[in-house]
């Protein structure tokens, strides 16, 4: 009962330094809650739209015109330009004008009537690749229309039927059907992980500025003597109320995700709880592991801050992990936001039972015993060490 006593009034002096400092509240409240309205308000078409391309129409002749107007229907691109030559329109590019412009030879008309294969360009840029890869989609579709419209043309003056004509054209009918994300949302994919990843983040540097501002102030020894010089107690009180208030904020988060935006949940909202649980405690364990590797406020803060901005592109949701080099996917498994995303994609994506993420689920309670490394070395530099600037 002593201890939970000290544990309570440990708690009870965090908080109130919490409240004192204005930092608390922008990291742990503003800057996610911002955090989160951005990125979910950012994509909430679920795709972007009309976005501007150009022309380069050198036949002009009333069959480009029309597959100018075709590709111009398409939700993605607008055409906003036709250029008089390939120059002009790569200098818009270059510019940032345009993503994309669709080239058409002079004679491509008549090649085509006369039975010859003419041949069209597309351009896109891919330093922009979510708008570059969208206008290279609907450039290559309009590609293939227009060729499947002049063949099919050509069978019907040779007496083919329709049927007869697009069994040629298309011996095999295929059907695409995009699983778990139908309407191509890239908010679904982004935002998931994107998410729970600035939580992450925020919660290794509150963290360690919570510990090491201690030092910094001199009030390590009086936090200590608290607890009786227990590093496990004086740790747990003053990581009590911060796990408090991340809950909220992850709780905040699923509530845009699943009950706002309602993106896909097919396994319902206990295991993403449980999920943003494991994150928030695995998130916290890594801090206070950082802690005690380095003693500086300056070297912790910067180590949990590379592994933080690692933890996104090495979780695999944008950039497959299988395509990884071997080391690094090796690598992967040593970061909370990996296993954050494996679970989502089991469980609110597949929809799977809980027991097929029981090793993710694992690892991330793993992760907690990180502390138990370090708490000596902890203890002596909250102990020992003189902060020096």
């Amino acid at each position: 009962m002593n201890a939970l006593k000290q544990v309570i009034a440990i708690a009870k002096r965090e908080q109130k330094r919490m409240l004192a400092r204005g930092i608390y509240t922008f990291c742990m409240v503003l800057a996610p809650i911002v955090a989160f309205l951005f990125f979910t308000t950012l994509m909430g078409e679920g795709l972007p739209a009309d976005l501007p391309a150009g022309i380069v129409d050198e036949d002009n002749t009333a069959t480009t015109r029309e597959v100018i107007r075709n590709l111009d229907s398409f939700q993605q691109t607008d055409i906003i330009e036709h250029y008089p030559d390939v120059a002009s329109a790569r200098k818009a590019m270059q510019k940032g004008k345009i993503y994309a412009f669709y080239y058409i030879p002079k004679g491509t008309t008549q090649l085509a009537i006369s039975g010859k294969q003419p041949t069209v360009s597309f351009y896109t840029a891919a330093s922009y690749l979510i708008p570059g890869s969208l206008e290279y989609r609907d450039m290559k579709m309009m590609s293939e229309y227009a060729s499947g419209a002049v063949g099919r043309a050509t069978l019907y003056a040779k007496g083919y039927t329709e049927d007869q004509a697009m069994a040629v054209l298309q011996p095999i009918k295929m059907e695409m059907h995009a699983v778990n994300n139908p309407s191509l949302n890239y908010s679904v994919y982004l935002c998931n992980t994107i998410l729970p990843g600035i939580i992450m983040l925020l919660i290794m540097q509150v963290s360690i500025y919570s510990i090491y501002v201690e030092l910094k102030e001199e009030t390590s020894k009086e936090w200590l003597a608290m607890a009786d010089n227990d590093i496990v107690k004086a740790l747990i009180g003053k990581l009590l109320p911060q796990v408090t208030t991340w809950l909220l904020m992850g709780l905040f988060c699923l509530f845009l995700l699943y009950g706002v935006w309602k993106f896909p949940l097919n396994s319902g909202i206990w295991p993403m709880l449980l999920n943003m649980f494991l994150l928030i405690n695995a998130s916290l364990a890594l801090g206070v592991f950082f802690c005690g590797l380095v003693p500086s406020l300056r070297w912790a803060l910067s180590l949990a801050t590379l592994w933080g901005v690692l933890s996104f592109p090495i979780s695999g949701f944008s950039f497959p992990q299988m395509a990884f080099p071997e080391p690094l996917r090796g690598l992967s498994w040593l970061f909370p936001l990996r296993h954050y995303f494996l679970i989502y994609v089991d469980q609110a994506l597949n929809g799977l039972p809980l027991y097929y993420s029981w090793l993710n689920i694992a690892i991330q309670i793993a992760f907690w015993g990180l502390p138990i490394l370090v708490l000596q070395r902890l203890r002596k530099f909250l102990l020992e060490y003189h902060y020096t600037h």
